[in-house]
């Protein structure tokens, strides 16, 4: 059984949401309410740091006000010191370790633990870098949870490519189709299911959105209401004789 990090098992996409929002208001010279960027976000969840940046530089118009800060950061665009205030704001954010544990998703959490109990190897696959995967990792008790942990140091594409599913199927020798994949953004089921992956995808308010309208799975695959996820997974479970 093969997680995703951020809006799976921890709120860190909410948290990064914010921290971008933030970012904006900080470059913005007439910052937009700090929900019209939220709402943004929506719409980029999930993608790459780069992806998610230049989007949000272009939504909003920072680029000159980005550009003038370049020096400070020694880069060479304006969406990557873009990204560097927004790394300031959500670093700040990581160091308060009750903020994260506040954010765990419990459902999900408690499906890993039943996961390890039960067995089954388990894998990460996070867009997140490896630094703040494994401080994530420390702060909320499961640094040894996952059989191997690929984040996006690992790999040259990010999601919806699916390179990372691959990468994780190889690592724990389990083929691709005995494979089930907990996600809750249309890029990262886009990315397992690419790899040949089952999954099942738990929304959030960030991404129930995105999911529905995107057509990706059926809505049988589709879990708005945690009380139901325990069901769901034991009817995948059954299809696939396990």
């Amino acid at each position: 059984m093969l997680f995703d990090l951020d809006g799976t098992l921890v709120k860190t996409e909410q948290l990064k949401a914010i921290s971008y929002a933030k970012a904006v208001t900080e470059l913005c010279p007439d910052p937009p309410p700090e929900e019209e960027v939220l709402e943004a976000f929506t719409e980029v969840v999930g993608l790459s740091r780069r992806e998610v940046a230049q989007f949000l530089v272009d939504r909003f118009g920072l680029h000159a006000a980005a550009e003038g800060r370049m020096r400070d950061f020694s880069v060479n665009t304006p969406w990557q010191a873009f990204v560097q205030v927004r790394l300031g704001i959500y670093e700040d954010m990581l160091d308060d370790p009750q903020l994260l544990r506040r954010n765990q998703w419990p459902h999900n959490v408690a499906l890993l633990n039943t996961a390890r109990v039960e067995g089954c190897k388990t894998g990460l696959a996070t867009m997140s870098y490896c630094a703040q995967v494994h401080r994530v990792l420390e702060i909320l008790d499961l640094a040894d949870a996952f059989d191997f942990v690929a984040s996006r140091d690992d790999v040259e594409h990010g999601k919806p490519d699916p390179e990372i599913y691959h990468l994780l199927s190889r690592a724990l020798e389990v083929d691709p189709d005995q494979c089930l994949v907990i996600e809750d953004s249309p890029s990262g089921v886009q990315a397992a299911l690419q790899a040949g992956m089952d999954v099942v995808a738990v929304s959030t308010p960030l991404t129930r959105e995105g999911l529905h309208g995107s057509g990706v799975l059926p809505l049988d695959r589709i879990v708005d209401d945690p009380r139901t996820l325990m069901d769901v997974i034991s009817r995948v479970k059954e299809e696939h004789g396990m």
